[in-house]
């Protein structure tokens, strides 16, 4: 089966391996969608992200127990994302505290079944997003993790966390010292997690190599450029020397970290400016987003090629996110039916089919 050079190179960055970030901390890469980090303290470790099943985390959790027999005393939630919380139990039981942002929402806890919502809709969209049905072969990459990863036990493993963080603080790591960061990105929710003395940031989804996912198209609400390019300049003032996301392999070294950072904002930015200036000028949403690109110095970079996030999408995205759908366009005020578009006479033979 013949694969896009681009996508076929960025599986390099999910190969499965085990990333030591610093003595008695490391990264599991290419286990799952998402990575999992585990920092060894003085008699327990901390986990931070619990993977996307629990298949996964089992074999993760098998991986790390070959480093360090230490019990787990935590787990760190950076965001709510289901690929990033179903394997907790597995790492855990439910026995221990687990610490997530209090804006913490998940679609797998505490639902509100009696909720009127499209609660089906996202499911069929990311079915066909991920290729789930297809074979590893013909399932390359996501994008965004290994398209051969295990699937078995999708959010079976989720526990609710219990320590709701309401503004950054600092936190022991059992003789590790953390400073927990709200950051809203990639969703309200997110959290990084800063290790101050070795320079480490854990920063989730807010950064990783491709272009930022502004829209997924599974089917998402809006999601705050502005807030999101505002965390990362926060992030880049950490100064980080390590930067390991919830996808993709760590960013090792201070200038490699801070150019990640600052053109993942400066890609975001000219969505921010592209659609805003496009709108006010009165154009059509089509075709702002058919002549407008990232500058050559962004698209140039590998790391914010555009899987799974597209620059056309966020377009889109802040344009109803921010205006709402209606495109200034007043024949889309009042619009025909699919079929009566195609055929129309079809489509009164079938209307008046239906009175019958």
């Amino acid at each position: 089966m013949k694969v896009h050079p681009e996508l076929h190179a960025n599986g390099a960055q999910t190969r499965k391996d085990i990333v030591c970030l610093s003595p008695g901390i490391w990264t599991a890469v290419g286990y799952a969608a998402s990575n999992v980090h585990m920092i060894e303290g003085s008699a327990t470790t901390t986990i931070i992200g619990a993977s996307e099943s629990t298949r996964a985390a089992s074999k993760i959790r098998e991986e790390f127990r070959k480093l360090t027999d230490k019990p787990v005393g935590r787990i760190v939630c950076t965001h709510s994302h289901r690929d990033h919380i179903s394997g907790a139990a597995i790492f855990s039981g439910e026995s221990v505290p687990i610490f997530a942002s209090h804006l913490f929402q998940s679609d797998l806890i505490d639902v509100d079944e009696t909720a009127i919502a499209a609660n089906r809709a996202p499911g069929r969209r990311t079915r066909a997003r991920f290729g789930i049905g297809l074979t590893s072969r013909e399932r390359v990459s996501p994008g965004c993790g290994p398209g051969d990863r295990p699937k078995e036990g999708p959010g079976a493993g989720i526990v609710k966390p219990g320590r709701l963080v309401e503004a950054d603080c600092i936190v022991d790591l059992d003789g590790v010292s953390a400073r927990l960061i709200l950051a809203p990105g990639e969703t309200a929710d997110h959290m990084v997690v800063w290790l101050p003395e070795q320079r480490i940031l854990f920063c989730g989804d807010n950064c990783h190599h491709a272009f930022p996912n502004l829209y997924a198209i599974r089917g998402t609400p809006y999601r705050d450029y502005g807030a999101w390019a505002k965390s990362l300049a926060r992030l880049a003032d950490l100064r980080p020397e390590v930067l390991s996301p919830g996808h993709a392999r760590p960013v090792f070294g201070e200038s490699r970290i801070q150019d990640f950072l600052s053109t993942t904002r400066d890609a975001i930015l000219h969505v921010m400016k592209t659609g805003a200036d496009g709108l006010d000028a009165g154009l059509p949403l089509d075709d702002i987003v058919a002549t407008e690109a990232l500058p050559k110095g962004l698209a140039d970079k590998p790391r914010l090629k555009e899987f799974p996030g597209k620059f056309s999408w966020s377009i889109r995205a802040f344009a109803e996110g921010t205006l709402g759908w209606y495109d200034r366009n007043p024949t889309h005020l009042g619009t025909l039916a699919s079929l009566e578009r195609a055929a129309p006479r079809t489509w009164r033979n079938w209307r008046e089919a239906r009175k019958h």
